[in-house]
């Protein structure tokens, strides 16, 4: 039931490169003879094409991520301004979007691309009046530790060019993190500082990247980017492509752009977090604390969610799905056989994290078979998958340990998808370096999540339509995706998985963590809970033990209102399912109904109810 921390297509393409791509303030498409025989929706997703590939050009890391090389050698803009030049970019297509189509000549799916490309920029638009009330760098999804896990896991080597351009990446990232630094002074200048444990995490993360050789020379270990630089140069020199002095001249390369560029950006951020850290009370509050808190957390609900509930809802929400699990675990407890109330199963079930019933040992032995476990589960449902989906992925899915840099006890597993051309597999991350926080009976679950049918299914499928426009296919809504993977939980159930009662009773601690969620966000973010009123929710309504109820309490922190989109996007999915069950009766297919959910890529829960609507009654007309 530990969650994702998503390497989403928005994450990326939310950073700007230092030119900004080049857009006329007019499209003509209409000009000539041939495109004045298109239709409008056959005009405007050319249009939609164009803009895609205009849009790419901001994030050289997205189209490495995407697999492609182009910019291979160029890392993002990370500067206040090139956010900046992105915004205006986006406010000019649009535009040239409402002045240059009909959205009433539009067949419904386009009219649906259109709304999504407005949707994006409104959002956009909003959170930018926010900008500075974001913390740039935490312990939970800072580029600090993201830049090398994406030069590691994403750049590719097959020729000479590629290493030339690895090279020049690393250079780049010194840069990128320089840019990172200003924007963490600009912000605590206006009074927005992260809470004292994203100081914390920040540091050691960013201690870890730059210990090792070449940094140390006296090491015994390569850093994690010179062990990979060495991995790649040595295949090249393998398959032929260089010679043992061409080899060696790159490793020096590497080594010294890292001593020269990354080093040095890494020393001032260090240095600048250790400076301000003995100024960060001990005591982290949420939001609401921070100038202009009320409004931007708002933004955050609005952004996250893709409705308008308001965080008293929300709240409401949450506190009614406790109850509801809470009477579902009493029954699996009964059924077991356990003479106690809940709450002592739970402290049973958390009193011996060395029973191997609910453990696995806390060795390399034990980390491999969490491996190979979940490994099996995925195996197993991957069967069932056609008994419920018309589509399925065609990319290839693997079970990995976080990298050493940025693993962290009890931190949340979590997916990060795979390139489009299957270059590289989806990766399902597990943080290992503590087995007392990674229960048995809970694993189950988070595989089906982060794997198929949940992350990966989800997205590599959206990576890989066709017919849609190609912006549509990396779209992100968190609503949406975060929704997906926790209804897919429970569709694994209805594909034979969780045999074990104990799985089962997992299943419903996963979905109690996101239902706590909507209690303990709004609660930190819209009503002053304090950081020990968060955790004491958990433990008096969950058997997770504490070491990852404080990871997930400081994760929501700093990163407002983003922990809420689970429960309600799941909650709409079900709604939406059980609308269809009802009114197509005898016609409802659950495959059909599937394709409908994800054959389009990620969209807001508005536009998914439409879509779901629109399928019903063609179903209904038939």
């Amino acid at each position: 039931m530990k969650r994702l921390f998503l390497l989403s297509a928005v994450a990326l393409a939310l950073t700007a490169c230092s030119e900004a791509p080049q857009t006329s303030t007019a499209s003509q498409p209409a000009t000539t003879a041939e495109s004045a025989q298109l239709s409008e929706s056959e005009r405007l997703n050319a249009w939609f094409e164009e803009k895609y590939e205009q849009q790419l050009q901001f994030s050289p890391l997205m189209m490495t991520r995407l697999g492609r090389k182009e910019r291979y050698d160029q890392i993002d803009d990370m500067s206040e301004q090139g956010q900046e030049k992105r915004l205006q970019w986006m406010a000019a297509t649009v535009d040239e979007l409402q002045a240059n189509f009909d959205y009433s000549k539009l067949d419904e799916d386009t009219k649906i691309s259109y709304d999504i490309w407005m949707f994006q920029f409104e959002q956009a638009k909003k959170q930018a009046e926010f900008r500075r009330r974001n913390y740039v760098l935490t312990q939970m999804n800072g580029m600090q530790s993201m830049l090398p896990t994406l030069l590691i896991n994403y750049h590719k080597v097959a020729e000479i060019s590629d290493m030339e351009a690895y090279i020049s990446r690393l250079e780049g990232v010194g840069r990128a993190v320089e840019q990172l630094t200003s924007r963490v002074a600009i912000n605590a200048d206006e009074g927005v500082k992260a809470p004292y444990f994203a100081y914390e995490g920040v540091i050691k993360q960013s201690k870890a990247i730059i210990s090792g050789k070449p940094f140390d020379a006296d090491s015994d270990q390569d850093s994690s980017l010179l062990a990979d630089v060495k991995t790649k140069v040595a295949a090249l020199q393998e398959s032929g492509e260089i010679t043992a002095e061409q080899a060696a001249t790159f490793i020096e390369e590497a080594e010294t752009a890292l001593l020269d560029k990354v080093m040095p950006a890494y020393g001032k951020l260090i240095s600048w977090f250790e400076n301000d850290l003995p100024n960060i009370s001990r005591e982290a509050t949420g939001a609401s604390a921070l100038p202009q808190g009320e409004a931007y957390y708002n933004s955050a609900l609005a952004l996250r969610t893709t409705t308008d509930l308001t965080a008293d809802e929300i709240h409401q929400i949450g506190l009614n799905e406790v109850d509801r699990i809470l009477a579902e675990m009493e029954k699996i407890k009964q059924a077991e056989g356990f003479d106690g109330t809940l709450n002592e199963f739970f402290a049973y079930i958390k009193s011996d994290n060395t029973d191997e019933r609910f453990y696995y040992p806390n060795t390399d032995e034990g980390r491999q078979a969490y491996l190979d476990d979940a490994t099996a589960f995925l195996d197993n449902i991957a069967d069932k998958l056609p008994e419920f989906f018309g589509i399925l992925p065609k990319a290839d899915l693997v079970v990995k340990r976080v990298e050493p840099y940025r693993e962290q006890a009890g931190a949340p597993q979590h997916y990060f998808a795979g390139s489009p051309d299957g270059s590289t597999p989806g990766v399902y991350y597990a943080h290992l370096i503590d087995m007392s926080t990674m229960p048995k009976n809970e694993m189950e679950a988070i595989a089906y999540h982060e794997g198929n049918p949940g992350h990966h299914m989800q997205i590599s499928i959206a990576q890989e339509l066709e017919g849609v426009p190609k912006f549509r296919t990396t779209s992100f809504f968190n609503s949406y995706v975060e929704g997906w993977a926790l209804y897919a939980e429970l569709v694994a159930k209805e594909m034979g998985g969780y045999q074990n009662p104990m799985s089962d009773f997992g299943r419903l601690v996963s979905e109690m963590w996101r239902a706590i969620r909507l209690v303990v966000d709004t609660g930190i973010h819209a009503k002053g809970w304090t950081e020990e009123q968060a955790n004491q929710f958990f433990r008096d309504n969950s058997p997770i033990s504490d070491g990852a109820i404080k990871t997930e309490v400081q994760r929501y922190f700093v990163w407002p209102g983003q922990a809420t989109s689970y429960k309600i996007g799941m909650l709409k999915i079900l709604e939406l399912r059980e609308k269809a069950e009802t009114e197509l009766g005898d016609k409802f297919d659950i495959r059909a109904f599937h394709d409908v959910i994800l054959g389009s890529g990620a969209v807001p829960l508005t536009i998914l109810e439409r879509m779901v609507d629109n399928w019903i009654a063609r179903e209904q007309a038939v």
